[in-house]
């Protein structure tokens, strides 16, 4: 490709990303008890066969003759065979037609056909030529996935499929039909709008819907009619979630459930407002951000509204950026919860020293070089003595610092003033888990010369200790110092 064609090549590709409209509109045909005509004979017909069998349609195949695979398929889908070639009384009160024939022009004559009778048709592989497109399923009827990628990246689909395919129980469509045989009840209740979607949001999260989906009808319904019953009124509810280190995929299927139920969330500046989104439509979002030197709210704002919000009847998400548990004073929420009996629950998250050491790949433990690693940050670095996980690194053991940008040098400075030794192996991790994220190598030495001005706003973390020698260095910058002409009044400072 010359260089002139690469160029055109990019643009377009710049310009195709741009493209947010949709250029097929996902809808379902209803098919049951309705006929729908496969045309063709070959494998790529058989595979339409196999797929339309988990339909209630009434299917018709029109072939002369049949490959194995489509024999086999018609010996286990119930099915019409008609031995002779397409006629067009073939498409007579059809729901929809395909055509997989190995001739694209026999495919236009079908196609041709069916748009006479008004009759949508798919040409199996031949997107120029279809009126609809068969997207990837998953079947958990009655509910029903598709995914589609309107044909320009079909094993991509498949992969979307799969990936759904485990997050939706077996027995999802058991569920399903279940919550329908109480929609009735429900909607002659005495509830209004909202008791009755907090019944909703109880019945799925709770023993009615647990008890379904491990396929006890019985005990489900006694759960669903106990919680009808029941005083709806909601006690209000927080949930403390971590939201991990900024990839949208690593955000826990928990954490994705909880924040779909929340009527509030609180979130911290670090984290990234596509995982906010993924909150209900019409959630309440309050930022509460804390960023160094500019706090939004104070944490004992935060306690207040968080608070305030649940004694509303509210179901509360505060999102923290990494786990809630570390560094993120979940115990001070906590412990204002429990003083004004508040219930509440917490969802861990990941935690930036295991996600930077995973894309750094950097083993925090390893033996016969580092059998235990710690969590810290350098501002307790401010007495006289050091600090517990000071000495731990003179032991071995992995540090991981976290907020160690501005205390890097103060930190270096300490643990070589305390006997750690200066070639020890040190990894600066900046926005870890987000597209911006860097990675700088180096010597505990070259650490406290470490140079602010680029990325001094970017978050980091710090890892030190023989253990990160085997970082992979491919994906590495090396450390960027400042030239300190007088180390030794550094050393004293």
């Amino acid at each position: 490709m010359s260089s002139t064609s690469h160029l055109d090549f990019s643009r377009q590709l710049v310009e195709s990303t741009k493209q947010s409209g949709l250029d097929v509109f996902p809808a379902f045909f209803n098919v049951a008890g309705k006929r729908i005509v496969i045309v063709g004979g070959g494998d790529e017909a058989a595979a339409k066969l196999r797929l339309l069998g988990e339909s209630n349609a009434h299917l018709e195949v029109v072939a002369p003759t049949v490959s194995a695979a489509m024999a086999r398929a018609l010996k286990t889908v119930p099915a019409i065979h008609r031995d002779r070639q397409f006629e067009f009384e073939d498409i007579a009160d059809t729901a929809l037609v395909f055509t997989a024939q190995e001739s694209e022009q026999d495919d236009r004559l079908v196609v041709e056909a069916a748009r006479m009778a008004g009759v949508p048709v798919n040409a199996v592989d031949r997107p120029h030529l279809c009126d609809f497109i068969t997207p990837a399923i998953v079947n958990r009827a009655p509910v029903v996935v598709a995914v589609s990628t309107n044909g320009t990246a079909p094993v991509f689909a498949r992969r979307i499929k799969g990936m759904v395919e485990k997050i939706l129980p077996p027995r999802t469509g058991t569920l399903a039909r279940f919550a329908e045989s109480f929609r009735a009840p429900v909607a002659q209740s005495n509830l209004d709008g909202r008791g009755r979607r907090l019944f909703w949001e109880r019945f799925f999260d709770g023993a009615p819907a647990k008890a379904a989906l491990q396929g006890d009808l019985t005990a489900a319904c006694g759960s669903a009619r106990q919680l009808l019953g029941e005083d709806i009124a909601h006690p209000g509810h927080v949930s403390l979630i971590g939201a991990g280190p900024g990839a949208e995929d690593l955000l826990t299927i928990r954490a994705h459930r909880v924040l779909q139920n929340a009527d509030v969330v609180l979130h911290d500046a670090l984290v990234p407002l596509e995982i906010v989104r993924m909150s209900r439509r019409d959630a309440e979002i309050i930022s509460v951000g804390k960023r160094k030197g500019c706090h939004s709210k104070s944490q004992d704002q935060i306690n207040t509204l968080l608070v305030e919000k649940a004694r509303q009847g509210l179901n509360v998400v505060r999102l923290k950026s990494g786990d809630p548990m570390i560094f993120g004073r979940a115990g001070e929420e906590i412990a204002i919860l429990r003083a004004h009996d508040i219930s509440y629950e917490i969802v861990p998250g990941v935690t930036s020293a295991l996600a930077g050491a995973a894309e750094a790949e950097i083993p925090l433990t390893l033996r016969g070089t580092a059998s235990s690693v710690v969590f810290t940050t350098g501002h307790d670095l401010n007495g006289k003595h050091l600090p517990d996980w000071a000495q731990l690194a003179l032991s071995g053991a992995t540090i991981s610092v976290y907020m160690g940008r501005t205390v890097a040098r103060q930190t270096a400075l300490r643990l070589q003033q305390a006997g750690l030794a200066s070639d020890t192996p040190v990894a600066v991790l900046e926005n870890v888990g987000r597209p911006n994220a860097r990675r700088l190598v180096g010597t505990l030495n070259e650490l406290k010369n470490l140079r602010d001005e680029r990325s001094s706003q970017a978050a980091a973390l710090i890892i030190i200790g023989e253990a990160v020698a085997a970082i992979r260095l491919d994906i590495c910058e090396p450390l960027e110092v400042e030239n300190h002409q007088n180390e030794k009044q550094g050393l004293a400072a």
